[in-house]
Formats: C-alpha cells, structure tokens, sequence
C-alpha cells in the first residue's frame, strides 16, 4: 500500500552575518547552506496494517510525513500510495488519503460539528446515501452524538480529537496518517481514541501511519515500527523483535531497611559497571536500579543486591520499551530498512 524508497529532502538557509552590513549582505548576496531534514528513508508498509512511526524531536518524521501526504516534494528517492504518487494529481490523491495533524484541527472553528461534516461531504463528493451510512459508523466508533451539534470552537480536546479523526475518515480514506493523536489527552480519551483506531482499522481494513511520542500508543496498537533518526532509518521491524533484540535492560526495585545505611554510591562502589549499562535512583530507601542484564546476569545482580543491605522488599522486570527505545537511539544502531 504505501512505498516510500531513498526519501531525501534538503531545504536551503539563508545563513546571515551579525549587524547591519550582514543583513543588507544577505538581502542582495544571500549565503545559503543545505539542511537536509531526511537523508535516505525507506519502508513499505502492507495494506491493513498499523505502522508506528517514530523517533525524537527533529529526527524528520514530520518532513516524511509531509512528503508521504504530497505537502512536500522530495529532493530525491520515491514515495508511493496505493500506486499514486502524492505529488502527481493531489485533487484525487487526496480522496484516498485521511490526516490528523496533533492539535492543528481541519474543523471549521464557529460552525456547529454537523455543518462541519456536511461541509467535508461536499468536498469530498460523497452521495447522501453514503454520508448518511458513514456518520452512524463514525457516530458509533467515535462517539460523536453528544456534542455533534456544538460549535467546534466549545468542544474539549478531546472531543476536538475525536471529531478531527472523524473529519478525517468521513469519505473511506484507504490510508489515515496520525500525528500525535492522543497528545495532552486524559487517560480514558486516550483509551477511547486507542479503541477507535482499532476498530477503524479491524472492520474497514485501514492502513495507519501513527506518528507517537506515546509508547502506550506504539505498545497497544502497533505490532511494528520504523524509527528514524537524524533523517536515517534506525530501527524497521516488531515490537516483539526489538525487545528480544535489545531488552537486555532489567529493573530491580527494592526497600533497603535505614539502619543499612545504604546510598547509590556505595550500592555501585564494586559493580564496575559504565553508566549506559546501570543506574541507581533511591527515593526514602526506595531504590531503583537499572541494569545490562547482558554485562550482569539477574541471578548476580540479585546476589550482590542481598549481600550489601538488609532488603526489606524486592522485585524485577524487564525493560519497558521506553528505555529500549532510549539505548537504541544513544548507541545509533542501524539495523537497515
């Protein structure tokens, strides 16, 4: 459904020298640098699935995006959607396409949410037959009716969200790109949300593009991500994968008793171990450790652990996937597209 093949997209800035003489040297002879937002992006992603799409402030998932959606042109390399390219022809392209942009809303601000959609349904060309099946669809996945008569402006952010993703699902796109739809939101809109995509996706067979700095997002509907970084691609695969591969990280908390007189320092003093591979926060004899099961075994940790307090409670987990997405990032692997 969509390919996206060596994406590359360079932007020129004007670099301009301090004081008075420097902007009148950039205004008539301008300096100019490339910047370049994405280097070599590349990734399929098959019709049905949910795609999580990720990776830290100015990694260039928003320039992917936008290339992906037609906003922008690649400077090279090649994207396509269901066998368009969204650069070629964006009147129908777009018909085929749905976009969530985080809090910018496509809704019209002072209009009741009903005329809003009936506005889109024009747009879009979609037959009154049509309309009238797809908003009890959305009504019924989205929850809509409490609020659909209100004026946009008056709705919460959650309700917003929720009406933003209707606005674009109302014509059936093929593909729906999501940009941190569940931003600023509470625990249960989120969930709500979550649900809706879900379901969105099982019962109309919906590829999802979901871009997230919200691992519950990735770890709930997501079975496999591509992660980028400094314009490159870091990681393409599972959830599952990426855990086997990389959660060698384990989390060991306990309650050392006060008359131990245990501190981080002296816990680490004989581990010998870098600060990647551990770290010991202690809040009231409450401590948390984290450690490189690979460099430490659990069963030793667990043995010098005991040996140096009198350990009132004591538990361990692995990872979560927050911190494996972490020590990826800062150890820069790539493990190809």
């Amino acid at each position: 459904m969509i390919y996206a093949e060596h994406l590359r997209k360079e932007f020129k800035k004007v670099i301009k020298e301090p004081g008075l003489k420097g902007s009148i040297k950039a205004l008539f002879k301008p300096h100019k640098e490339i910047v370049v937002a994405a280097e070599d992006i590349s990734f399929h992603v098959p019709k049905g699935e949910i795609l999580g799409f990720i990776g830290p402030n100015g990694a260039g998932k928003s320039t992917v995006i936008k290339m992906l959606t037609g906003i922008l042109t690649p400077t090279s390399g090649e994207c396509r959607i269901n066998g368009k390219i969204p650069q070629n022809d964006r009147k129908n392209y777009v018909k085929e396409i749905g976009v969530v942009f985080g809090q910018r809303t496509q809704l019209w601000w002072d209009l009741p949410l009903v005329e809003t959609y009936s506005v889109l349904k024009e747009i879009y060309e979609v037959s009154d037959e049509k309309f009238k099946e797809r908003m009890a669809f959305l009504n019924e996945v989205l929850e809509l009716e409490p609020f659909i008569k209100s004026p946009v402006r008056t709705l919460s952010l959650g309700q917003r969200m929720r009406a933003d993703i209707a606005a674009s699902m109302l014509h059936s796109p093929k593909v729906l790109f999501l940009d941190e739809p569940t931003i600023g939101l509470d625990v249960v809109v989120k969930d709500n949300i979550r649900q809706a995509i879900m379901k969105i996706n099982k019962e109309e067979q919906t590829t999802v593009i979901l871009t997230t700095h919200d691992i519950s997002d990735i770890e709930l509907l997501c079975d496999r991500i591509v992660m980028i970084d400094k314009g490159k691609n870091v990681y393409d695969g599972s959830l599952r994968e990426l855990k086997a591969n990389y959660g060698q990280m384990r989390e060991l908390n306990f309650e050392a008793n006060p008359s131990s007189k245990l501190t981080p320092e002296k816990f680490k003093s004989k581990l010998k171990l870098t600060d990647d591979d551990l770290s010991v926060e202690c809040d009231k004899n409450i401590y948390k450790v984290r450690f490189n099961s690979a460099v430490m075994p659990v069963g030793e940790m667990l043995s010098y652990t005991l040996s140096q307090a009198n350990i009132k409670d004591i538990s361990i987990k692995d990872a979560d996937v927050e911190e494996i997405i972490r020590r990826l990032y800062k150890q820069g692997v790539n493990t190809g597209a």
